[in-house]
Parts: C-alpha cells; structure tokens; sequence
C-alpha cells in the first residue's frame, strides 16, 4: 500500500512542526484516537479505534520518529497490533516547508503492508479507509491548528 499527497497549512513552519509533535493536537486530530503516550526519546504509543469495512477494533500503535531534522523533515516507523483484526507496519515520510512566513506546505509519502483479517477483506477496502483516515487528519489538524 502507499500513499502521497500534500496540504497548504495556513501557519510559520515551526509552529506546524511543533503542533505536528505535540500528542495532545495529535489525539484531537487522529479520529478514533484514544491516547497518545511519549514513551522516550522520539518514541509514542497509540491506542485507536476504527472500521477498515467490516472489521472493527482497537489498534495498538507503536510509533518512532526517524531521521529527524527539525522544523524540515522525519520519518515514522509506525507497527499497529488489532489482535484479531490484524496488524499494519509502515513508514511515512513528512516533509515541511516553508511557502512564506506564514504558510507551510506538508508533503508526505506512506508505504505499508497489512496482514490478519485487515488483509483478507482486500486492499481496495484498506487503502480506502487510509484515504479517507488521511483527509480527515488533515481536515481536523487545518482546524485545531487556527484556533
């Protein structure tokens, strides 16, 4: 599975980096998410609920930031466990930069691969529902991000 795109946020490049770092913005932007807990160094576990078609479950997240070089660009190494439901291992790419002073262009590429029960109801299915989990992050993030 992958993914690209990006998104013009309205807002400096620090500012952008750090609300994209910040667990609390994160949890109010993720939908379904329950908690995001900083576990070390660049190091976070997720605990979230969704519906990939017709499979429902809560997902465990254990997520690394790679790579980092600050407010510019990381790399997420991201393993999702969903007991029955399946698991997920990907990597996404998050670049930042600067447009103006006060707009910040977001450009991003996923890779991953999904096996369990997620896998048996098809990747269409699948990468439908990252689309549309990536839309609504983006949607929400442009509107926690003006307030």
């Amino acid at each position: 599975m992958e993914q690209s795109g990006e998104y013009r946020i309205a807002g400096p490049r620090m500012r952008v980096w750090e609300a994209l770092n910040d667990p609390a913005v994160l949890v109010r932007c993720i939908d379904g998410c329950r908690s995001m807990t900083p576990v070390g160094d660049d190091r976070f576990e997720a605990v979230v609920a969704a519906r990939v078609g017709p499979v429902k479950a809560t997902f465990n997240a254990a997520i690394a930031l790679c790579d980092v070089e600050p407010p510019e660009r990381y790399r997420l190494e991201v393993q999702v466990k969903g007991g029955v439901a399946g698991f997920a291992k990907g990597t996404a790419l998050v670049e930042l930069e600067e447009v103006t002073t006060e707009e910040t262009l977001l450009k991003y590429q996923i890779t991953g691969g999904i096996g369990g029960k997620l896998a048996q109801i098809g990747s269409r299915l699948v990468e439908s529902a990252a689309r549309k989990l990536t839309a609504s992050f983006f949607e929400r993030f442009a509107v926690d991000f003006a307030a």
